[in-house]
């Protein structure tokens, strides 16, 4: 559409009323399910977010478990796009999420509708095959000499895949050979590549323009919202279609999944996949894009600089590496800010040092390049190499980064030690992590996502703090809108916690900062599965707590039949399900498994809460938005990590009632929850529930009598 004709185009409004008939009693939603119950938070939902799009609002809507949001956001978009020829963007925290609106409720939404509707589920390149790239590594075996027969099977796919995407894959195959054959935006050839007519990328792209509804992740409309800030614009194609009108669904990640986007790190394993790709030497071989490269350029043979330009980035990652872990010393983070810049001074100066050899470097590689004649530009090396060249210099400039720090105050430069997966180097089994993270996302959402969109729809069934929006709004840079644009309400849970969920906290469980506490949490975690006959999910703020009670819980049930599984003992979807189909089993986890779970029945009828989820002050990105809180005379325990424990621990909670007949307890095992001033703002925060404050057997008991009432 041209921007005369857009510009005359008339918006045709939607009429809630006429919305809510499709999911109220007697409508087409009630004939399509057997078990229809209308519910009244549904449809005022799914009225105020017609009104959202008719007024061109930002919202911010709670929608508590069980609402029925999906529906509520659904039906509206789809009829918005449809009446109005315009794109809606819905946007999820999972893939699980994505995957269950594409292949359940869209199809389930359209038969409501009584209309077809072209949706498509949207994922990022480096989920799909790149046929001229997988034919250049078949032709290089001798890389892949361990993974020839993943290879070969992935080729044989290939010829018979309609989409090309990695998900339906079923065989194993490492990172390291999916990534050299998956495609990357910098490596991609265009309309010279020889594969061009059969390019999934393109085939889904094109799909894309004819499509109405786009379900995609928040990572990558995020990477279409950089790249419309820093030139592509709004009204064309970037990495999605143009469009006017996003839905947030899991609204209450945005911040996270923003903040990640727009992080950057560098390690050594980073730098060194993108240089053995180049140039590579093993035994008495020497290999790499570079030789392929000089051989078809006219500029004078240089590989004797690129192996000493190699020689020195790599004796300088080595250096950094000793430079970082001797600062680390017994620490796992540090950041950088005015107590640490002395003895960052060297790990800096070292930085700079590698970022410098790095753009030598890709300045080598460069020049050969520049003599290589158009004709000879078709090579698949000339592409990789671009890349490459791409990605390393990125990598030099996120290294430069670290010294002018001071003149970035909104970003927070830190370093972190990680283990190595397979401890082959015994005396240093750790590698360092350099990393920049914006302290701050909200002027950048606002500039990029609600000043251009006509509207944009947030919900979540935690939203907010103590009743009221304050902290999303400001977090999320919605505060800076027109006021009249903002559009706040709660849809409340129509599930019975009153009557289903108790909510019991421990008195005689020491304080968390005690020596006794992991102890008491063992034994409390111990008598607590036993009453509930297993079916429980435990949450834990700590790795190293989680494997404590796990070990100690062990041995006191394994003559019970009940299995007791643990986060990273297996992959976390192939957890969830064992869990899930599992009706005696026990889950202990930490951080991502506080939220996304969904496990309707009896497999889960207990949460435990070990503890209130804080973040720990020595996270360096947390201890930064802390300092620039009480920089500014505010308090940083009020202001950020009380409304981040609150979100977190509503989450928690939220796990355990995942229908209207489901009924369980959560138990709280930290007491600050009823001794602390803050603790009513958790209580505050939750639907209501039977509530006790009392000795940890009488607890036990009343947990044994709830779940076992009907047997």
């Amino acid at each position: 559409m041209s921007e005369e004709e857009s510009e005359y185009k008339i918006t045709q409004l939607l009429v809630p009323e006429e919305m809510a008939q499709y999911i109220s009693k007697g409508g087409p939603l009630s004939k399509q399910s057997e078990n229809f119950e209308e519910r009244k938070s549904q449809i005022e939902l799914l009225k105020n977010i017609t009104d959202a799009f008719n007024k061109n609002q930002i919202t911010a809507f709670e929608a508590g478990t069980g609402v029925g949001k999906s529906f509520a956001y659904l039906i509206p978009s789809m009829v918005w796009a449809l009446s109005n020829d315009e794109k809606v963007v819905i946007s999820t925290g999972t893939i699980n999420l994505q995957q269950q609106l594409s292949e359940k409720d869209v199809p389930l939404a359209e038969k409501i509708l009584g209309k077809k509707v072209k949706a498509i589920l949207l994922k990022g390149r480096q989920n799909f095959i790149c046929l001229r790239r997988l034919q250049d590594v078949s032709a290089e075996r001798d890389l892949f000499n361990t993974e020839l027969d993943s290879l070969d099977r992935i080729v044989e796919w290939s010829k018979k895949t309609k989409t090309g995407s990695r998900s339906e894959l079923t065989l194993d195959f490492t990172e390291s050979l999916w990534s050299r054959i998956c495609s990357e935006s910098d490596a991609c050839m265009g309309m010279r590549c020889p594969f061009r007519e059969r390019c999934f990328i393109m085939r889904a792209r094109e799909e894309a323009e004819s499509c109405n509804i786009l379900i995609v992740n928040h990572h990558l409309l995020f990477a279409d919202i950089e790249a419309r800030m820093y030139g592509a614009g709004y009204e064309d194609t970037a990495v999605l279609p143009a469009y006017k009108r996003i839905v947030f669904d899991e609204a209450h990640g945005i911040e996270s999944a923003a903040t990640s986007f727009f992080s950057e790190s560098v390690n050594r394993f980073k730098i060194l996949k993108q240089l053995n790709l180049l140039y590579r030497q093993r035994k008495s071989s020497i290999a790499g894009y570079i030789f392929t490269l000089q051989a078809i350029s006219e500029t004078p043979d240089n590989t004797e600089n690129i192996s000493a330009a190699v020689s020195e980035i790599k004796n300088n990652i080595l250096n950094l590496e000793i430079a970082a872990l001797d600062l680390l010393h017994d620490n796992f983070t540090m950041k950088l800010d005015r107590m640490t810049q002395a003895s960052f001074s060297p790990v800096i100066s070292l930085l700079l040092t590698l970022g410098n050899s790095i753009m030598s470097f890709t300045g080598c590689v460069r020049s050969i390049m520049e003599g290589i004649d158009e004709e000879y530009q078709k090579e698949g090396a000339y592409w990789e190499t671009k890349s490459i060249l791409h990605h390393l210099e990125d990598t030099a400039n996120a290294c430069k980064n670290f010294s002018v720090w001071e003149e970035k105050p909104e970003t927070v430069f830190w370093i972190q030690k990680q283990r190595l997966s397979v401890e082959s180097d015994q005396e240093n089994p750790y590698y360092v992590v350099f990393t920049q993270t914006p302290l701050d996302i909200s002027k950048m959402m606002n500039a990029g996502v609600y000043e251009p969109m006509s509207s944009v729809i947030n919900t979540s069934a935690t939203l907010q703090i103590q009743n009221t929006f304050d902290y999303f709004l400001k977090r999320t840079g919605i505060s800076f809108a027109e006021p009249e644009r903002i559009k706040t309400a709660v849809f409340n849970s129509p599930f019975p916690y009153d009557k289903n969920v108790l909510l019991a906290v421990p008195d005689d469980i020491p304080f968390p900062q005690s020596l006794e506490f992991q102890g008491a949490v063992n034994m409390a975690v111990v008598k607590l599965i036993k009453a509930a006959k297993g079916r429980t999910l435990v949450l834990f703020t700590s790795y190293e707590s989680m494997k404590a009670t796990f070990l100690a819980t062990k041995s006191y049930i394994y003559d019970m039949g009940i299995e007791l599984m643990k986060q990273g003992d297996d992959d976390r979807f192939r957890l969830l399900d064992k869990f899930k189909y599992d009706d005696s089993s026990v889950l202990f986890a930490t951080d991502s498994f506080w939220q996304g779970i969904d496990v309707p029945g009896n497999s889960l009828s207990q949460v435990i809460i070990v503890k209130l989820p804080f973040t720990v002050p020595n996270d360096p990105v947390f201890s930064a938005r802390c300092e620039l809180i009480e920089k500014r005379g505010g308090s940083s325990f009020a202001e950020l990590s009380i409304p981040e424990a609150i979100i977190k621990f509503r989450q928690g909670f939220g796990r355990l009632v995942r229908r209207s007949s489901d009924k369980g307890a959560v138990v709280v095992l930290d007491k600050r929850i009823c001794t602390k001033p803050y603790g009513k703002k958790f209580f505050d925060s939750l639907p209501e529930t039977k509530k006790m404050y009392t000795h940890l057997d009488e607890i036990v008991e009343e947990v044994s009598s709830l779940l076992n009432s009907d047997e």
